[in-house]
């Protein structure tokens, strides 16, 4: 029995029908070379052994203010992987609706908090996998890195045993949990540690210099209360044309994708003539993970709030807002230790607790907008039995008074957003997807590319 840590148990206590805490990936793969998807499929679904990482059941503890892992020798299969076949000249949309219905369902906690969808009926013979997993059991570069052990980079390896059984020995994630009394003592010791940081960060926000705290976001559309149902978007890149934009403007790939998002949104706003006088603020979650690799079950996140300069017409002058804030915020992570940038980023965004566990907005200013994710993916081709992953798309949390959600993943040679909304807030994201599209053209225009 291992107890979680709060920020982990965080994402069961503040869990409610209408905001499920899970996240999920929908993963597209290519034809086969030497069989058909049906095959491949058929061949996967016939191994029902699951991984014991996915067989661990949360159970409450001290009145549901604790937590803890329980390992269930018995799941029930078909609960957790399914198959799906889209109707015939199924469209890219269609494919994105059924990810948004099935994301809309809240995990069963009386079993393990994952959930794999096997769907057929792409064009070409592809195929795409959904999967869910609970974010009190992984955060997101966690799952990318369960989803990497359970690929090859060889296009030749066949006989690959389905994405739901037992990785190598030595890639099985682990949870990382401790006695109550032990963790209550850290707690206390880490209290005391991260006081100064607690200061530096709560000074930083007063002069607007970046850190995980913000008091200026204004009032948006996305500021409300939401139902259960959720929309999707997704829309894919070059990531050649980010790193053009980041060399020209001497500042990262993350600050154009940030401000990409931020154009995209601005324009969004004025359509539905909503834009706010003073800039939207962006939550953006950091890894505090040592390496990119780590598969430690379980959240190991900081977060930094940055501007995202919506009240600025011109592009390049947006750009360079960006990534004067995030070099800000960087610099207070810089600062501090591991331990000091979590409990400060749990302080910051603690005001948001009872409006999400009540899954109603009690606060008349956000201290932020939107959260805006940028996590890195496999940089190298993989291959599931020889069908080629093509393409990831992230799906995310919104929650009420935070009714949009935009994550990237960047693959290979692309990077993906995908925008999980609300969808009695946000009915169409894909309209905010196109937007970023000519937020990424104009960014090109602004730099002289």
């Amino acid at each position: 029995m291992a107890f979680m840590s709060p920020t982990d148990s965080l994402f069961l206590l503040t869990e409610t029908d209408k905001q499920p805490m899970h996240v999920g990936g929908l993963l597209i793969f290519g034809a086969p070379e030497d069989s058909t998807s049906s095959d491949l499929i058929n061949q996967a679904l016939e191994d029902r052994r699951v991984s014991d990482f996915l067989r661990n059941v949360a159970e409450p503890h001290f009145a549901g203010t604790a937590w803890t892992w329980r390992h269930d020798a018995d799941i029930d299969f078909d609960q957790h992987v399914k198959r799906h076949q889209l109707p015939p000249g199924a469209s890219e949309g269609d494919l994105l609706a059924l990810c948004a219905q099935l994301h809309s369902e809240r995990l069963d906690r009386s079993r393990p908090l994952w959930e794999i969808h096997v769907i057929e009926g792409l064009p070409l013979d592809r195929f795409a996998l959904y999967a869910k997993i609970h974010h009190s059991v992984a955060d997101g570069v966690a799952a990318l890195s369960l989803l990497r052990s359970r690929l090859s980079d060889d296009p030749d390896i066949r006989e690959m045993p389905a994405p739901w059984v037992d990785a190598a020995p030595e890639e099985q994630p682990s949870h990382s949990g401790a006695g109550p009394l032990r963790s209550l003592v850290s707690l206390v010791k880490d209290g005391v540690s991260t006081a100064p940081a607690l200061a530096d960060m709560t000074l930083r926000s007063l002069a607007s210099r970046g850190g995980p705290l913000s008091i200026s976001a204004p009032k948006t559309v996305f500021t409300q209360d939401i139902s259960e149902e959720r929309a999707y978007a997704a829309k894919s890149w070059p990531l050649e044309r980010l790193r053009l934009i980041a060399k020209s403007a001497d500042c990262t790939v993350n600050d154009v994708v940030l401000t990409m998002c931020a154009g995209g949104l601005r324009e969004f706003l004025i359509e539905m003539g909503e834009l706010p006088r003073k800039s939207l603020v962006a939550m953006v979650p950091v890894s505090m993970r040592p390496q990119s690799d780590d598969t430690t079950a379980g959240n190991q996140v900081g977060l930094l709030t940055c501007s995202l300069g919506t009240n600025i017409p011109d592009a390049r002058e947006r750009l360079l807002h960006v990534s004067a804030r995030m070099r800000e915020g960087k610099n207070f992570i810089a600062s501090h230790n591991a331990t000091q940038n979590l409990v400060t980023s749990a302080a910051a965004v603690a005001g948001l607790a009872p409006m999400v566990m009540l899954g109603r907005n009690l606060l008349v200013n956000p201290p932020f907008n939107v959260v805006i994710s940028n996590i890195p993916g496999p940089s190298e081709p993989l291959y599931w039995n020889g069908a080629l992953l093509e393409e990831i798309h992230p799906l995310s949390i919104p929650v009420s008074g935070l009714a949009l959600n935009i994550t990237c993943v960047s693959q290979c040679d692309r990077i993906s957003v995908g925008l999980t909304a609300a969808s009695d807030v946000v009915p169409e994201p894909d309209e905010i997807a196109v937007d970023i599209d000519s937020a990424l053209d104009e960014l090109e225009r602004s730099v002289g590319l």
